[in-house]
């Protein structure tokens, strides 16, 4: 396993196309300027040492150098060690509703975006518990299995969107269901499902038959809703833009409303609770307390325990490079000259 400390380093890289194209436009007007000043046949008699080939591998060089010392900076990491340990914690599968409603900005920035960073919040309360995750509209799409990963659940988290899913529509059944299959220990009894939605439902009547039948599973639901019951517009938006709102066959913009109702029936059916989730550090904190009463299941885990540094053969690397690039000279070199490597030698 690999890991990265300084990521923000990365940006540097950027510098090596801009250079790329620098040095190209630069052998361009080489090339012309030249011909302005004599014939090619007239400059390689003038310039019999000259190499064409030694400027691009000297650049080449300079490249690899400052690629190579990036990532030194960036200090990747490798595991040396492996071991099993033994965690406490409960099973948790998020459900996050994906579907265009959740565009909606009568919370800011949007439904979505505050689903995600609730989400965000309970994952950074969590000590040794397993999560998954679930993007739902009209059909239901397993984003993340059962992991005790949590930079990755955030890493997927943050690229869910309202575009993932071309069923559109809001099947809550759907995302219940394939969480049932989410929890593959037979011998872990602590299962929760959190349901974060606006609660618009177009399956209401089978999504309290799911409901029943994951609570005979052990998997409690809880819901969390996000947006105001007043209603907002769906903004149709271009490149962050709002270029119109979103409309029904008769033309009517269309308000969409936070369902308490249908989320508090689908958590008292599920053995779980109701949550306001306009109040992010209010929502966090009563969720920690509901999966302290939870009681934690023991499970074995692989995890590295041990990383070294490898920066060092990075930063070598990239001073060789940087040295080759100082000593490496525009002319012609004799005695690779007389290899003729790079088809350089005149009849």
């Amino acid at each position: 396993m690999v890991q990265l400390d300084e990521k923000m380093y990365f940006y540097l890289l950027f510098i090596i196309p801009v250079m790329t194209v620098f040095f190209i436009l630069l052998q361009i007007w080489k090339k012309r300027t030249q011909k302005k000043f004599a014939h090619l046949p007239l400059l390689k008699k003038l310039t019999p040492d000259k190499s064409d080939f030694k400027s691009t591998l000297k650049f080449l060089f300079l490249i690899l150098g400052l690629a190579f010392l990036t990532l030194g900076l960036v200090n990747p990491k490798i595991g040396t060690k492996l071991e099993t340990v033994k965690r406490e914690g409960v099973d948790i599968v998020f459900a996050v509703d994906v579907s265009k409603s959740m565009l909606a900005e009568d919370i800011v920035p949007n439904r979505l975006e505050k689903a995600k960073r609730l989400v965000s919040e309970i994952i950074n309360q969590l000590a040794s518990d397993r999560i998954g995750i679930i993007a739902y509209a009209g059909q239901a799409f397993p984003q993340l299995p059962i992991t005790t990963d949590y930079g990755a659940a955030k890493m997927f988290l943050q690229s869910m969107n309202t575009n993932m899913l071309t069923s559109q529509g809001t099947a809550i059944d759907r995302a219940i269901e394939l969480a049932t299959t989410y929890y593959d220990d037979e011998d872990q009894t602590n299962r929760v499902l959190f349901i974060i939605s606006d609660g618009e439902d177009h399956s209401e009547g089978a999504t309290l038959n799911m409901v029943e039948s994951a609570t005979e599973e052990g998997i409690r639901i809880f819901t969390i809703g996000v947006g105001k019951s007043k209603g907002a517009p769906i903004p149709i938006k271009r490149k962050g833009v709002v270029e119109s709102l979103k409309k029904d066959s008769q033309g009517e913009v269309v308000i969409t409303k936070l369902n308490e109702d249908v989320l508090r029936d689908i958590a008292e059916d599920g053995n779980g609770e109701y949550i306001d989730g306009s109040n992010t550090e209010a929502a966090v904190e009563f969720i920690k307390e509901q999966l302290n009463q939870i009681d934690k299941k023991e499970f074995e885990a692989k995890q590295f325990a041990e990383f070294k540094d490898q920066f060092q053969w990075f930063l070598a690397a990239g001073v060789l490079f940087l040295f080759l690039d100082i000593f490496v000279l525009d002319r012609k070199t004799k005695w690779l000259k007389k290899l003729n490597l790079f088809n350089e030698k005149t009849d």
